[in-house]
């Protein structure tokens, strides 16, 4: 039985004079997996990431946090060191996480109620989960 091409069964391979062979490096790239569902992945990651709620100080810890802000106002100027952990709520979902920097403080500003860090960043009291602020010795 014939088959309806068989008559270009043995004939050679068309090669393009116009456009050269694809290399082999790139031919497999045609076969790679499609993402049929664009940025999904990504969603499924940001699902993922965890973050955690806000906890509310008690008594006791409102009143040591309220001793040290009122230590670093005497000495604000001196710019001491301190470290500080607050909560910075994350921008994309629902909580956050706690930050804990240590650096020089540069301003203290009751009125904002802002703390104001050497590398710019302003810390909001009510965020402030700690302060440990540094003596000469230390």
């Amino acid at each position: 039985m014939t088959g309806k091409y068989d008559d270009m069964l043995h004939l050679p391979h068309h090669v393009s004079r116009k456009h050269p062979p694809m290399p082999p490096e790139n031919r497999a790239a045609q076969f790679a997996p499609f993402a049929a569902l664009t940025g999904f992945g990504a969603a499924i990651r940001e699902t993922a990431r965890r973050t955690e709620p806000r906890r509310e100080l008690d008594e006791s810890e409102k009143a040591a946090l309220d001793r040290e802000l009122r230590r670093l106002q005497a000495r604000i100027a001196e710019r001491p060191p301190v470290t500080v952990s607050y909560y910075r709520p994350d921008e994309r979902k629902e909580g956050g996480a706690y930050v804990t920097r240590t650096e020089p403080a540069v301003k203290l500003d009751p009125a904002a109620r802002v703390l104001v860090l050497q590398s710019g960043a302003a810390v909001e009291f009510d965020a402030i989960s700690a302060l440990r602020l540094f003596s000469e010795a230390d």
